[in-house]
């Protein structure tokens, strides 16, 4: 749910595009009650806006003489800057971000609002089928928890489409290559956790309250953690010395660490699909898959299909 002073700005363009809105008419457009709208027409009021009003069968709200939201101004760069970021996450405009845009590109200046139309026109971009996107409302209520350091439960859905309910101080959140994760600590498994937020519902704040740890670092702290706490354990073992074998280890398949002469990749997954088929055969090294059982099927199965795909 959005916040009150967003409503009352919402309430404020409505009125610009409306002049003479009844407070029903507005409640309708806001989704709210009739009093909730008459709130924020008090709140507009508080921080100086003018708002008149006018009783009888041809009264409503009309915004004082001369009172305008206000501008945002972009430079040249920043307005194409804007547009390019927007089609490189969204490819279509037919959405909500889409419909921002547009909102952005009429306020601007004429010459830089032209060049950004233009760009948004004639320039496309083929969907990152590893992108995801959560829901806003989801995001900002996971935002707002951790602005105000409150402990929240959620339901939350793993790759295999298992759910279980979660207890957690929510830390940060932090965007990872297109998707948007937590990084909490969990009460129920009483560790770190990162969790996929396109995959976290029926977020409720509590009122317990946490501190994040000193000196946190949640880019670095993600990148550490997101091959730890799923279902199916993983365990890699590689004979070549872990300074070769780094470079093609990606964090969420786990924690390199040295084995003899060698070194062992151990982690977890809720995907072993895609780890014996997408994340392994990109490793140009020998290796064997020690554990667990769930991948070392998934793998055999590759194998088979590689071996049957050639044989004579």
């Amino acid at each position: 749910m959005s916040s009150p002073t967003a409503r009352a700005l919402r309430a404020m363009e409505i009125l610009q595009n409306r002049p003479g809105a009844t407070a029903d008419e507005l409640a309708a457009a806001l989704g709210v009650t009739e009093r909730a709208a008459r709130r924020y027409i008090g709140i507009l009021r508080e921080a100086g806006i003018p708002v008149d009003s006018a009783r009888g069968p041809y009264g409503g709200y009309r915004l004082g003489r001369g009172t305008r939201l206000p501008p945002v101004v972009f430079t040249e760069p920043e307005a194409l800057g804007l547009v390019m970021a927007v089609l490189d996450g969204q490819p279509t405009a037919a959405n909500l971000l889409g419909a921002a845009l547009d909102k952005v590109i009429r306020a601007l200046p004429e010459s830089v609002g032209r060049q950004a139309a233009a760009l948004r026109d004639h320039a496309s971009a083929a969907p990152d089928r590893r992108t995801t996107r959560p829901d806003p409302l989801t995001t900002s209520a996971l935002v707002a928890a951790i602005a105000a350091r409150r402990r929240v439960r959620a339901t939350y859905r793993s790759e295999s489409g298992k759910e279980w309910d979660a207890e957690v101080d929510p830390w940060a959140v932090v965007v990872r290559y297109g998707r948007w994760y937590l990084l909490c600590h969990s009460h129920r498994a009483d560790a770190i956790r990162t969790y996929r937020i396109d995959r976290m519902h029926d977020i409720q704040q509590t009122t317990d309250t946490f501190e994040p740890p000193d000196g946190l670092d949640p880019v670095s702290t993600v990148e550490q953690n997101l091959g730890t706490g799923w279902e199916f354990p993983t365990r890699v073992v590689f004979d070549a010395p872990l300074e070769t074998v780094a470079p093609w280890i990606r964090p969420p398949m786990g924690r390199l660490e040295p084995l003899g002469t060698g070194c062992v990749l151990i982690g977890s997954t809720s995907n072993p699909t895609m780890y014996a088929e997408e994340w392994l055969p990109t490793i140009p090294l020998p290796f064997r898959v020690e554990a667990g059982p769930e991948l070392r099927a998934k793998v055999a199965a590759l194998a088979e299909r590689l071996t049957d795909a050639v044989r004579e």
